[in-house]
């Protein structure tokens, strides 16, 4: 890993940073209006424990979410993209479920499973991050050049053959772009749930408290403490890009 790809991202994060300290300052905000970032180690220093117990109550229940919605979101990317008459069927009832604003139907998941917390979170960030992984899976298999298809069958290859040695390589980039989208998607409904079900856990409900409260140093350190775990499981999918679909990275030019 070169010092730019780690320099760089820490250099821009110091002067957003910094940027926002003089944006306070400047207009002499106090911390019940505006929070500072010099605000924030107070009441993570504070709330420490909490940080910590919430922190992984809502990244396990994210991360489980993200699983459901690979497995969910490959299964029938497959189908469709194998498919015509499926991705006819389907490409309207999924495309309609996704315009559906999630926030509204974070209430009614929560009233429906009421006190099954752990699963409606679960459930919410499956719902929120699977589209895009439906789609680019399709996408990626409906697009294969019908060529390499028929050189192999030529050569006596069976679809399962084809479907590893081309269809799977393909689609490898478009899934791991849309997985890198996903992860994003699945923080934010992990935390409407979180802030929306009554006697939920998780950082969520850490902010919401912090509403309540008018605290707004907490609240704004619970959104920085989000923003640090999204950035870490975006660099896990990197990661596993590097590894699965390393190959189909050009650099610039």
């Amino acid at each position: 890993m070169s010092w730019q790809k780690v320099g760089v991202p820490i250099l821009a994060m110091a002067i957003f940073l910094v940027l926002w300290e003089l944006l306070v300052w400047a207009n002499g905000w106090p911390n019940y209006k505006m929070a500072s970032p010099s605000d924030l180690w107070p009441a993570f220093w504070k709330f420490k424990h909490l940080f910590v117990s919430m922190g992984w109550d809502t990244l396990w229940r994210t991360v489980v979410g993200l699983l459901l919605a690979v497995v969910v979101g490959v299964g029938l990317g497959m189908v469709m993209g194998f498919s015509r008459v499926m991705r006819d069927a389907l490409y309207p009832l999924l495309v309609g479920f996704n315009a559906i604003p999630k926030a509204t139907v974070v209430p009614i998941v929560a009233l429906m499973f009421v006190g099954a917390h752990d699963f409606n979170t679960v459930l919410i960030a499956f719902m929120i991050s699977f589209f895009p992984i439906a789609v680019s899976v399709s996408i990626g298999l409906s697009t294969l050049e019908p060529e390499y298809r028929d050189i192999l069958r030529s050569l006596g290859a069976s679809r399962v053959t084809i479907f590893w040695k081309i269809a799977l390589p393909k689609t490898l980039p478009e899934f791991f772009g849309a997985l890198k989208v996903a992860v994003t998607l699945a923080f934010i409904g992990t935390n409407l749930m979180e802030i929306v079900s009554p006697h939920g856990r998780g950082l969520g409900a850490l902010f919401d408290s912090g509403k309540t409260n008018s605290d707004y140093p907490l609240m704004f350190a619970v959104l920085i403490a989000l923003a640090f775990l999204g950035i870490v499981l975006y660099y896990v999918v990197v990661a596993l890009e590097k590894v699965f679909a390393g190959w189909a990275e050009r650099s610039p030019t």
